[in-house]
């Protein structure tokens, strides 16, 4: 069967969404950490490109005089990391299933969908550019003094009193755009790499698990947030276990929110 046939049959209609406990976050935690130590040379080969990535990019930063950019790219990290799970995703997938486990496993995700997959990155580039230019908007309108160097910018915006407004405005506007990226983002893609379904349907199944089940999905939030966040500051080193810690937990929370009939 050709794509386009595949493409025209997919589904339209929002699967079954179990209902969690606030437990489950915690499990899905375990989950991952057993995935991670099952295919340990894979799962860090993932994290060891996002350090490598991070460290290469704050450098860069760092050399312009740019370091002021790195909290809204360390913040925009968040709106495209569930796409950039995708080979950790299939890790998981391929340990559930007994398959064996290989490199490339982001090409090999990707395949199984390409299309719907490429109209979610699509989605997740857009939004980025949406919080990009928010936060420029914001430093604009609500930050009027010197830009703070290396040595005093975590005092500079955060202790110092000065800025209040400046740092209020970026939390509200960063965690609005931020809430809206996880609910439409929370199972969509290690949905569309695992079924025939289009991007507009997978959208609508991570809204609806995160209506039937917020709380839960507050908690798994605030997780993927504490774990990432610890990575980044332990200077990125730490997103050598953290990243596919979550990317394979990722996995194993839509298997566990959309479960196959």
């Amino acid at each position: 069967m050709t794509q386009a046939a595949t493409a025209g049959a997919m589904p339209t209609d929002t699967p079954r969404i179990n209902e969690i406990s606030l437990e489950r976050p915690w499990e899905w935690v375990v989950k991952g950490w057993a995935d991670l130590r099952e295919a340990p040379r894979f799962s860090l080969a993932y994290g060891a490109v996002f350090v490598i990535v991070s460290v290469l990019m704050t450098l860069g930063l760092l050399a312009e005089n740019l370091f002021f950019i790195v909290p809204a790219l360390a913040a925009a990290f968040f709106l495209i990391a569930p796409l950039l799970g995708i080979g950790l995703y299939q890790i998981s997938a391929n340990l559930e299933a007994d398959r064996p486990v290989e490199f490339c496993q982001a090409l090999q995700a990707w395949r199984q969908n390409e299309v719907q997959l490429a109209a979610m990155a699509l989605i997740l580039v857009f939004v980025l550019l949406v919080w990009m230019l928010a936060a420029i908007l914001i430093f604009a309108l609500f930050y009027d003094n010197p830009v703070p160097n290396w040595a005093n910018f975590l005092p500079t915006l955060f202790l110092s009193g000065e800025n209040n407004t400046f740092v209020a405005a970026g939390v509200i506007g960063g965690g609005l755009i931020a809430a809206f990226t996880f609910c439409i983002s929370v199972v969509t893609v290690p949905m569309l790499m695992d079924r025939p379904v289009d991007v507009v349907t997978a959208m609508r199944t991570s809204m609806a698990a995160v209506r039937k089940n917020w709380q839960a999905l507050s908690l798994w939030a605030a997780l993927i947030v504490m774990f990432v966040g610890l990575g980044i500051l332990t200077y990125y080193i730490g997103l050598l276990i953290t990243m596919p810690l979550i990317g394979h937990a990722t996995w194993h929370a839509y298997r566990d929110l959309v479960p196959r009939d």
